[in-house]
């Protein structure tokens, strides 16, 4: 396993990242308990979840995700060998069953300690905002347009305020975003360079062959700041497994089960998935192994968010760190890119 750390730290983390966001609906919790001893066992020492996990959300199995976890460092009493890292969620109608108010002192407080409850622990390693509270693009939208009638007043430096004193209680070591835009995120360093706040360390953004939108200003922003990217969907919410070439649906996946994320199966992103593919099988490669491999290895991205559903599928994905591409096929792959860009944001 490859390590780096987070930026401006000593925090070291793999540079595979266990995502969580299936257990409790797509898998069980003792399938998530085996996920969990095997990532671990493979060196992988970075697990990231969130108060809204299992997906889709609803209140039936709100945060179950992070009481399976809980579960699991109880039963195995490990805690202090996973960098653990969760997020509060933003608002908006698909959160109003967790909270309406955004990202106020007390819906902050709130968040963390339910999660440090659900999480058995008295520390999170990495405290994430899930996304912004302001109208802006993101969640596959490309395009930012204003919204006129918007009531949203900012609020960053009341964040990193609150932020800070939970630094400063020891609940909480260190900050990141998520889904955030340049403008968002410089704002935020600003704070931090001229108000004496924390600094957020991380930036948890969508990024894979399929979508290469935070080459767009984050990733300037992300090299010169040192805000580390976690690219999360970095198999295009599956399509990149190659499992839905030819047309297929299989039952129980992601595009079967959650048909609102259908841009992920567009024409133009099943044409480019052909062509990545294509790329794959001449150089000996599994369509995930290369997709993967080719987030992970980007020089802004500090930890590669893997997900999956099957053990089969996790120890491709956590082999895939061992793999690095050469300069022949990274051509090719940016031929593609310049030939279908972005066909999934």
């Amino acid at each position: 396993m490859k390590y780096t750390t987070l930026p401006h730290s000593d925090v070291r983390v793999s540079k595979i990242c266990l995502g969580t966001m299936t257990w409790g609906n797509q898998n069980t919790a003792a399938e998530g308990f085996e996920q969990m001893d095997y990532a671990l066992d493979q060196g992988v020492n970075f697990f990231d979840t969130a108060e809204l996990y299992p997906v889709p959300a609803n209140a039936e199995t709100y945060a179950d995700t992070e009481r399976i976890m809980g579960d699991w460092f109880a039963a195995r009493k490990n805690r202090d060998k996973v960098v653990l890292a969760t997020k509060i969620a933003g608002p908006g109608s698909y959160t109003a069953h967790i909270r309406a108010s955004g990202f106020t002192p007390n819906s902050i407080r709130e968040a963390l300690e339910g999660s440090l409850q659900r999480l058995k622990t008295d520390y999170i390693d990495l405290f994430q905002l899930h996304w912004p509270e302001r109208s802006t693009n993101f969640f596959g939208n490309r395009d930012y347009s204003p919204n006129l009638d918007e009531q949203w007043e900012e609020n960053f430096e009341q964040i990193l305020e609150t932020l800070d004193g939970l630094i400063q209680d020891g609940k909480i070591r260190h900050i990141g975003l998520s889904n955030e835009t340049p403008w968002g995120a410089m704002k935020y360093l600003a704070l931090c360079q001229f108000k004496n706040l924390p600094r957020m360390k991380t930036i948890q953004n969508p990024y894979s062959l399929l979508n290469r939108t935070f080459e767009v200003g984050n990733a300037e922003v992300s090299h010169r700041e040192q805000l580390g990217l976690l690219a999360y969907s970095p198999m295009a919410f599956g399509v990149l497994s190659g499992k839905y070439r030819g047309g297929k649906l299989p039952e129980n996946s992601r595009l079967k089960l959650f048909p609102r994320m259908a841009r992920y199966n567009s024409e133009k992103s099943l044409e480019a998935t052909e062509a990545y593919a294509e790329i794959a099988e001449r150089h000996k490669l599994s369509l995930a192994t290369l997709s993967l491999a080719f987030v992970t290895d980007r020089p802004f991205v500090t930890s590669n968010i893997i997900g999956a559903t099957t053990m089969a599928q996790l120890k491709e994905n956590i082999a895939s760190s061992a793999v690095s591409l050469s300069e022949e096929i990274l051509d090719e792959i940016n031929a593609v890119h310049s030939r279908i860009p972005n066909p999934a944001p």
